[in-house]
């Protein structure tokens, strides 16, 4: 292994804790409509559990609603059910074959619990990053200890993995930070 396979992994890695804080950030409720909030629910079809994407259209009514039209007449009853019993928090209301999802508008207090969450999945993320950065450094210090490279080597490693690492802790930064203005907005 060589110093650009080391860096080459490393940021790799480093890419994929963001895109997983993106995805676990994408999950929390603000107050707008999202269709992807109901991503995660599953209903029963015919026996098996699958996503309400793969059995209704899901959509955007206005800002604060989401509308969800089964494509079988009997899955409508089955969808609603499905969302209300979700850890959501959401009232689904049907109307003949359309089912409207309303947003219920965040308390002030519930949105600076949900800052919270943001700012733990950020650290979270951010711990991981360094757990990738000290493993790169590591690799880099054994090929030192093995003769495979020099201290100057080693060190320039060092430096390009920390540079690295200040610039994906920059981006969960500001990804942080755009999901709290997103969640803190009236």
């Amino acid at each position: 292994m060589s110093i650009a396979d080391i860096k080459k992994t490393a940021e790799s890695k480093m890419a994929k804790s963001v895109e997983s804080l993106k995805g676990e950030l994408h999950k929390i409720r603000t107050g707008r409509a999202h269709p992807g909030i109901l991503d995660q629910v599953s209903v029963d079809y015919y026996g098996s559990m699958v996503p309400i994407s793969q059995v209704a259209n899901v959509s955007l009514l206005d800002a604060r609603t989401i509308s969800v039209t089964p494509w079988e007449k009997g899955m409508g009853a089955k969808i609603e059910k499905a969302i209300r019993e979700s850890d959501l928090g959401l009232n689904p209301a049907a109307q003949g074959d359309l089912i409207r999802v309303p947003m219920p508008p965040l308390t002030e207090e519930r949105r600076k619990d949900l800052t919270k969450v943001v700012r733990n999945a950020g650290e979270d993320a951010k711990v991981a990053v360094r757990n990738l950065r000290r493993d790169a450094n590591e690799q880099a210090k054994k090929l030192l200890k093995d003769k495979e490279i020099g201290e100057d080597d080693e060190r320039r490693s060092l430096d390009e993995v920390q540079k690295l690492t200040d610039r994906v802790i920059n981006e969960i930064d500001k990804v942080i930070s755009a999901k709290e203005a997103e969640i803190l907005a009236v």
